[in-house]
């Protein structure tokens, strides 16, 4: 009955495993490169840089001290916030980026979304 099958099918399947294990290495290795790249947002025309990694942690924090104004301090914070909230979304598409130009060294489809 499973005569004429031959073992075609699970070649193929074993090929899939091992692509998938590749892939699958590859994604740990890019993660783990997200911990050393780095992107810079600003605010204020540079007064306030955040430096985050592409996981989007803070790293750096540098603060012009021309802006330490006692009567300005909730225009600080809102810049100091404001260069933060652009690191981090700089750092997002940074990793988006990477992940996107993996995804199509492996030939995946460009709209193949990834389970993370």
């Amino acid at each position: 009955m499973l005569k004429g099958l031959g073992l075609g099918g699970l070649g193929d399947m074993a090929k899939m495993m091992k692509a998938a294990q590749e892939m699958q290495g590859k994604i740990g290795e890019l993660q783990e490169s997200f911990d050393r790249i780095m992107v810079v947002g600003e605010a204020g025309a540079g007064l306030v840089t955040a430096t985050c990694s592409a996981k989007g942690e803070l790293k750096a924090l540098d603060i012009n001290p021309t802006i330490f104004d006692p009567t300005q301090k909730e225009v600080v914070e809102d810049l100091i916030l404001a260069a933060i909230k652009d690191a981090q979304r700089k750092a997002g598409e940074r990793a988006q980026a990477e992940m996107k130009r993996l995804t199509e060294g492996l030939g995946l489809p460009p709209d193949f979304k990834l389970p993370f």
